[in-house]
């Protein structure tokens, strides 16, 4: 009985360091990856003809590199978002111009890209164009880089204005020489926009809506975008002249991390 008894028992060890191993080895089961709710919408759904660059699916932005989480340049927003871009859409083609965005809803996985970028003191690749009078050091200080984006809770975009007809913007060359964001722009990267003064992402004060020193067309530019778009319920905030969100927001205090792609919406393929 004691010898039966003792067998058992190392075959039962043995069966357990097996399962162990087999346990260990075996490939972990991928997660899936998280959809958007129901009420997320491709921007081109609802209206197509507003105009899309999508800075951040491309080399073309203050890190140098596409971000993470965006798969395709594609704008998302929350339904009522895209209405109402959609409705100040309408206003803005009858005056000759078209809105252009150039970022929509951001997950959560690409602002954590931003901040890890923004530590790294030393990567300063892109600084001639997006920062070139900022220290690096500053950019958490100074609220150009935070922990946490409106643009995550899916209603708050980055927008310009397009004179029409409207022009292709020549692609981005990864190493091209860069020019300042505040430079004039016949001099700056000739993304097609009317002039704002600076260009899109630049982190300096000249960006800031209501700066003093932008005056002349440039300032009735960012005039007659910030009047169309809150007479459609969106709030700038004061320091993008860029920075739109639509108010009242679905989700207030969710911030999201579903990849920018057609399949991370409901229906998507």
């Amino acid at each position: 009985m004691t010898r039966l008894t003792t067998v058992t028992r190392a075959l039962v060890t043995a069966a357990a360091a097996l399962l162990a191993a087999t346990a260990a080895t075996a490939p972990a089961q991928a997660r899936p990856e998280p959809r958007a709710p129901g009420d997320f919408v491709a921007l081109r759904s609802v209206d197509p003809t507003i105009l899309q660059e999508m800075r951040y699916a491309t080399a073309h932005n203050f890190v140098g590199e596409r971000i993470d989480g965006y798969r395709r340049p594609l704008c998302i927003l929350t339904r009522p978002a895209a209405e109402a871009l959609r409705t100040a859409q309408r206003t803005l083609l009858r005056q000759g111009y078209s809105l252009k965005v150039y970022d929509c809803y951001r997950p959560q996985r690409a602002v954590d890209h931003f901040v890890r970028w923004a530590e790294d003191l030393d990567d300063e690749a892109m600084k001639g164009e997006f920062y070139p009078n900022v220290d690096k050091s500053r950019l958490f200080a100074d609220g150009y880089i935070a922990k946490k984006s409106g643009h995550s809770r899916g209603s708050t975009l980055d927008v310009t204005l397009v004179r029409l007809p409207a022009k292709p913007t020549r692609p981005y060359r990864p190493g091209e020489p860069l020019v300042p964001c505040v430079a004039p722009q016949g001099e700056r990267f000739p993304d097609t926009s009317v002039d704002m003064g600076t260009g899109f992402d630049c982190f300096d004060t000249l960006s800031h809506t209501l700066d003093p020193r932008v005056q002349g067309p440039q300032r009735a530019n960012r005039l007659l975008l910030k009047s169309t778009l809150e007479g459609a319920g969106f709030v700038n905030l004061a320091e993008e002249w860029w920075h739109y969100t639509f108010k009242p927001e679905p989700y207030p205090d969710t911030y999201f991390d579903f990849p920018v792609s057609a399949t991370a919406l409901s229906g998507g393929r």
